[in-house]
């Protein structure tokens, strides 16, 4: 044969042997930034973080009603920014799984849900190195899908995200701490009422008053329990999260390797029944 065609036979069956493998090693990427753009549990715990009051509220004493109204005004001050992490980190995992992807894809409407900003705040944990991972980890984003992001590998995005993606991550960490122990105070709040009444009321006329509160105590109390499980899910998730994007910036260039295929497709499987525990509970 020709040198010049067996250059170009050569040439072609690597073109397509890099193509073939490139399809399978992205298949466990794939899952896994779809699993992991869930973020299961986040939204939904933010949410209930910021509706602390309403719930409370009815428990409370007029003395401690005026400082926790002032909680509140704090907790809807902050919502926002707490959001914006996760926002920041589901439209990453969204971006990666369709560089993953051969299809073509336009994600720029999507940009208008970044948050404004993450700031710092000593109460909650979030430092400085948070802010800036985030800022950092939106700019990846935005340059991203703006320029001509269907030429620029997964390789090259993970490499330059996963510093950013690890502190944001750790931020959203320290929330989720700071609304179980928002939640923590709430139980107190709600179940220490009962604690107190219920033991005084003695009376014979209040038997039904007294049965009553303590079917509702028992409701409320495995209320506060699955809330317990689903914070130690949330949690999990976003180890898993973390564990999986590490991984992958491990093995940049060996991500067809049966070992880290298998390590991605099992953190994804285990994202997925995360997200549906928490659907359960």
């Amino acid at each position: 044969m020709h040198p010049l065609r067996l250059i170009a036979a050569l040439a072609f069956a690597a073109l397509f042997s890099g193509c073939a493998t490139h399809a399978v090693s992205m298949q466990e990427v794939r899952e896994f930034a779809a699993a992991s753009g869930k973020l299961a549990g986040f939204a939904d715990l933010s949410t209930r973080f910021r509706t602390t009051y309403v719930r409370e509220q009815p428990y409370l004493t007029p003395a401690a009603d005026k400082l926790a109204r002032e909680n509140d005004a704090r907790r809807a001050a902050v919502y926002q920014d707490f959001l914006s992490a996760q926002k920041t980190l589901v439209l990453y995992m969204q971006t990666l799984h369709q560089l993953a992807s051969d299809e073509r894809f336009d994600l720029s409407p999507r940009l208008d849900e970044l948050g404004e900003g993450l700031k710092a705040n000593a109460e909650t944990k979030i430092e400085q190195r948070h802010v800036t991972a985030y800022t950092g980890l939106g700019r990846l984003i935005t340059r991203v899908i703006l320029s001509n992001y269907q030429a620029r590998s997964v390789e090259s995005m993970v490499r330059e995200g996963d510093p950013h993606v690890q502190a944001l991550l750790e931020a959203m960490t320290a929330l989720l701490r700071y609304y179980a122990k928002t939640n923590e105070n709430e139980k107190k709040t709600v179940l220490g009422m009962f604690d107190v009444e219920i033991p005084f009321s003695l009376r014979p006329q209040d038997r039904m008053l007294v049965t009553l509160a303590k079917v509702h105590y028992t409701s409320k109390a495995a209320e506060y329990r699955l809330l317990d499980k689903r914070y130690a899910l949330a949690q999990e998730g976003l180890d898993k999260v973390s564990l999986g994007h590490r991984k992958m910036r491990e093995n940049l260039n060996n991500l067809n390797a049966p070992e880290v295929r298998k390590y991605l497709a099992a953190i994804g499987r285990d994202l997925v029944m995360i997200h549906e525990g928490l659907k359960a509970n």
